[in-house]
């Protein structure tokens, strides 16, 4: 789907509502912005409650990461 906005007299960008409604914007909400030729991609920065609420992407055990924390601390004291 396509929408239109505009850009305001400051260059503000301003999305359509409907556009908002589908990213799940809210006031304040953090974007970002990624140019990829003549196109202007704008992706809505999660918030850490969004973060929370997935799953992890890397799981270990305590063993596993008191053991590579050891490991790299190691490398670097010599």
């Amino acid at each position: 789907m396509e929408y239109e906005g505009f850009v305001g007299s400051k260059n503000e960008l301003y999305p359509p509502k409907k556009v908002r409604e589908k990213l799940g914007l809210k006031p304040g909400q953090k974007v970002k912005f990624r140019v990829e030729g003549d196109r202007l991609v704008v992706e809505r920065v999660p918030s850490l409650e969004d973060l929370l609420g997935q799953e992890p992407i890397v799981k270990t055990t305590l063993e596993e990461h008191l053991r590579e924390r050891r490991r790299l601390s190691r490398l670097l004291e010599r």
